[in-house]
């Protein structure tokens, strides 16, 4: 065990669905080799989740031992996810613990629960859910999670109706002068070109991007 993980509470564990080696297939860090932690459970149902093997199951496993074999992967980017991975009271220990361990650090979360008390060092991937997910009312106000520059709100867009949800909400409400702000098309139920069609016609300052694991990979699980 390295002197980094042996730091970390024996007692703290969580519910894991999977770990995997992958390359980060969305936001800033697409394309870099990452160790992805996948948290079990989630309070919400997506309409399109793609994870809905992580609602329940998992195996409990050690904080410490998730860092070692983090390390082990001899990945320099570390993310966390889920399911919700904040839905578990240690995801803050585990994300501080790769923290202390050198990596740099990824969360992505629904937004639905409040992630102002994260460690700062941790880059927060916040998927806002529009009307076509059918859990856009579980959006906290996003001034509750205390945006920073590090951070990226993600919209994945399902259809022209959610675009313009979108477009509306990152106008109105200035999102892109927060943090920057992302677009992505839902697999295979928005063709990606529309998207890019109605962010250019609208001069829209926000990235798009698709899900490069699943431009490689398709939908296998753990990729």
């Amino acid at each position: 065990m390295s002197a980094d993980a042996a730091a970390v509470p024996a007692a703290a564990r969580l519910r894991i669905t999977e770990t995997f080696l992958s390359l980060q297939g969305e936001a800033d860090a697409t394309g870099w080799p990452t160790f992805f932690i996948r948290l079990t459970g989630c309070p919400l149902r997506c309409r399109y989740c793609d994870t809905a093997y992580a609602f329940e199951g998992g195996e409990w496993r050690g904080l410490a031992a998730l860092v070692d074999e983090a390390r082990a992967s001899g990945a320099r980017h570390a993310c966390v996810t889920g399911g919700e991975p904040l839905a578990q009271k240690q995801c803050g220990t585990l994300l501080t613990a790769l923290c202390d361990a050198g990596f740099s650090v990824s969360l992505e979360t629904s937004g639905a629960i409040d992630a102002s008390g994260v460690d700062p060092r941790v880059v927060r991937v916040i998927d806002v859910k529009t009307p076509g997910s059918g859990e856009s009312a579980r959006n906290l106000d996003l001034l509750q999670q205390r945006l920073r520059p590090t951070d990226q709100l993600k919209f994945v867009i399902c259809d022209r109706a959610d675009y313009e949800w979108a477009r509306d909400r990152v106008r109105r409400e200035r999102l892109d002068a927060g943090c920057p702000v992302l677009f992505s098309p839902s697999w295979q139920q928005l063709p990606a070109s529309d998207l890019a069609e109605w962010i250019l016609a609208d001069r829209l300052p926000v990235r798009f991007q698709l899900q490069l694991h699943k431009v490689l990979w398709g939908d296998v699980p753990g990729r």
